[in-house]
């Protein structure tokens, strides 16, 4: 490991400090495409590979959990990934499904990433949320961080809050994830048909196969035990019902700097031109 990425890797894993560390190789399973995974010796380091249009990866924790935090360190797919997206997200089974994502939209060689989130409750999504990243995700590790607690969810990127969306549903009737046990999962798949420029920039199969690294996944979650929902899962899990000052003024810096999308402000999406409720409402 060089010095420079060895230092990163120690500043960006100091952000997490107190999270329970976790593995990839005993607490995590590879159910699609084992083949294009590899663990490091210690199983604290993973790279997954897309290497046709049909055999990507995806890894997924062991254990269900309902409220808690994931994080993970990431180097995105470097030079042309145009076509590719890597992802970080959590997510119910079944029907009507909970699931909060993270998405990485891969680009022409040059041009900048879209961080692409987004968050489904009882089966419906269409509330994303992207950004442009303010570094270069592909030259070296960087922190990616879902925080879900009974309260509100903020996505975290080196520790720094760059979206909230709180739990307006007893007050407002916005549908919020309370109930249903999520995984936590990665993958890197192909999406050539929307991903890059909307799907105007193809993927260059020659280039395959396209790696994301991954190293320090770390679970501070209340795992599930079973399937029987809640009350299989740990109880304790309360978190943070606000961000910091501090936080909110990192937050309205990226939003302002490096928001490039907002599903509150697309007014041609809005049901019947009527704006989402919670685009109204505090979201810090």
């Amino acid at each position: 490991m060089g010095s420079s990425r060895a230092l990163l890797l120690v500043a960006v894993a100091a952000a997490v400090a107190g999270l329970a560390t976790a593995n990839f190789r005993d607490d995590c399973d590879i159910p699609w495409e084992p083949q294009n995974a590899r663990f490091t010796s210690d199983g604290n380091g993973l790279s997954m590979a897309l290497v046709s249009n049909y055999s990507g990866c995806m890894l997924r924790t062991k254990k269900q959990f309902i409220y808690g935090t994931v994080s993970t360190l990431i180097q995105l797919v470097p030079g042309d990934s145009a076509g590719t997206v890597t992802t970080y997200y959590a997510s119910s089974v079944g029907d009507n499904h909970d699931e909060i994502d993270f998405e990485f939209l891969g680009n022409e060689t040059g041009q900048p990433y879209t961080l692409h989130t987004n968050i489904y409750a009882d089966g419906v999504g269409n509330k994303e949320m992207q950004f442009k990243p303010w570094f270069d995700p592909t030259t070296g590790f960087h922190n990616y961080t879902i925080s879900w607690s009974p309260c509100m969810i903020v996505w975290y990127v080196d520790s720094v809050p760059i979206r909230v969306f709180r739990n307006y549903q007893a007050s407002h009737g916005v549908a919020f994830p309370t109930s249903r046990p999520m995984y936590a999962y990665s993958s890197i798949w192909a999406a050539e048909d929307w991903a890059t420029q909307g799907g105007r920039v193809k993927t260059d199969w020659s280039k395959a196969p396209f790696v994301a690294n991954y190293d320090n996944i770390q679970l501070d979650v209340c795992e599930c035990s079973g399937s029987g929902g809640y009350g299989g899962c740990a109880t304790g899990c309360n978190g943070a019902c606000q961000l910091s000052a501090a936080e909110v003024g990192q937050m309205q810096w990226v939003q302002g700097n490096y928001r490039i999308y907002d599903y509150c402000v697309d007014y041609k999406r809005w049901v019947n031109g009527q704006k989402p409720v919670e685009c109204d409402l505090q979201q810090y």
